[in-house]
């Protein structure tokens, strides 16, 4: 292990009697699941969208948070009808034959986040659980995400064809509105971002309301009908919010992000109610990427006048929301170098000096739990400085890392507990591709020095 730097002043020394190792047993959450205690969301993060010990982690918390204390739905950083295809599988209400199957809807680049081998197993094992259990006693599977502008749009078409083809005849003529674009959702926004082809707001706005009158009209009571409606309801939500995203982003990135993690909020309060029993609410496990579920208010994000859905949770739900990050020092991870490329299994390089991400490295400890919240011990590490975090999302450009891939925070104020793995591996897509698997030459190739 590297001894101390100058840089980290013995922060590194301090946090060690906070750690609670993590061994690989099954009581490693032990503490975790006692911070959670009564919460009604969970948000479970990951430090990049291609690391195996991210997701197989997440998952293990998730399981005993589903078995132990009834957590009875998932929600995820994914598009809404895919994700809601997963759901009818592991609910036993789909024709799809297995876990790959019920995955294929994800289609739409980066692929892997969801069809890779570490989700596939987890939606078996979510089918099984639910198999011997009533309906309204299931664990579902959900997506909170706005990018499926055009698959929505056939979802709520596909729907109202189903049970008002009179209302389904007026819907079409409304979302026609779309119908340059081709469906491609970034040409949409650009041409009505600047004028050069019609706004669909107000289509997509009429369209959201007719729905909703629908919905109230029928008000299916029990049963996969109403969660079709539900279904319905919200693809019609979701074309409303992401035709302004895609207008939005061609403005600037502060206030497109915002719109997305707003429209991810309003999908977890719409499931809530959705989901909520004789007046009991869920318990929801929500995973996303860090930089979605750790407040944006403790991080310089924050400060350049972004919010982010943990944010909001905690401004909404108090203490009823627990925001758990991840992190790792080195590895691998699946990645590419730009947009809609192939994934490939990169090299993760070690954590710049002085990050969050070399001083839990220089702790010593391989595997750890950090809980953070009421723990005034730790107020001095964690909230007097802001330092390093790292954020790989889909594209991971190590050439670039510090401008890419860092930005400032403040842990303690960020979540209420940090889990660290020292050494990470890169995710296994279930469609990997020609260039899988794909390493980066060494820091010292080709002299090996």
């Amino acid at each position: 292990m590297n001894p101390p730097s100058h840089l980290d002043g013995g922060v590194a020394a301090r946090l060690r009697g906070h750690l609670v190792p993590l061994r690989g047993a099954a009581n490693d959450y032990d503490p975790l699941l006692a911070l959670i205690g009564d919460a009604h969301f969970a948000l479970i993060g990951e430090a990049s969208h291609g690391t195996h010990e991210f997701y197989a982690e997440r998952i293990r918390i998730t399981q005993r948070l589903i078995a132990e204390k009834r957590f009875g739905a998932i929600a995820v950083e994914a598009d809404w009808p895919d994700a809601w295809r997963v759901n009818r599988y592991v609910r036993g209400a789909t024709d799809d034959v297995d876990a790959n199957a019920a995955l294929s809807g994800f289609k739409r680049f980066p692929a892997w986040m969801w069809r890779n081998t570490e989700v596939r197993d987890f939606v078996e094992w979510l089918r099984d659980y639910n198999r011997s259990r009533p309906g309204h006693d299931q664990v579902g599977f959900y997506g909170i995400d706005l990018y499926s502008l055009f698959g929505s749009i056939q979802a709520v078409l596909a729907y109202l064809a189903r049970v008002d083809p009179e209302e389904a005849r007026r819907a079409k003529a409304r979302y026609a509105c779309f119908d340059h674009a081709r469906e491609d959702s970034q040409a949409y926004g650009y041409g009505a971002s600047y004028g050069l082809t019609p706004s669909c707001e107000d289509e997509a706005v009429q369209q959201l309301r007719a729905m909703n009158s629908l919905v109230a009209r029928f008000a299916p009571v029990a049963g996969m009908e109403r969660d079709e409606a539900f279904f319905a309801q919200q693809n019609a939500r979701l074309v409303r919010n992401a035709e302004e995203y895609y207008r939005t982003m061609f403005r600037g990135r502060v206030s497109s992000w915002n719109l997305r993690d707003s429209h991810m909020v309003e999908t977890l309060v719409a499931l809530r109610r959705h989901l909520t029993d004789a007046n009991v609410p869920p318990r929801i496990a929500v995973w996303a990427h860090n930089s979605h579920l750790g407040d944006a208010a403790a991080t310089e994000m924050g400060e350049m006048g972004e919010w982010n859905v943990g944010q909001l949770m905690r401004e909404r739900m108090g203490q009823d929301a627990v925001l758990i990050g991840f992190s790792t020092h080195r590895g691998s991870v699946t990645a590419t170098s730009d947009w809609d490329e192939p994934p490939q299994r990169k090299r993760v390089r070690d954590g710049l000096p002085d990050s969050w991400e070399d001083i839990f490295h220089r702790t010593g400890e391989a595997r750890f739990l950090l809980p953070l919240r009421g723990n005034a011990a730790l107020r001095d590490l964690v909230d007097a400085k802001q330092r390093l975090q790292r954020a790989i999302g889909v594209i991971y450009r190590p050439e670039t890392e510090r401008q890419s891939h860092y930005f400032m925070t403040r842990l303690g104020g960020q979540f209420d507990a940090m889990i660290h793995i020292d050494e990470t591996r890169a995710l296994e897509p279930l469609d990997p591709g020609e260039s899988w698997p794909s390493w980066e030459p060494p820091e010292t190739y080709p002299s090996a020095l």
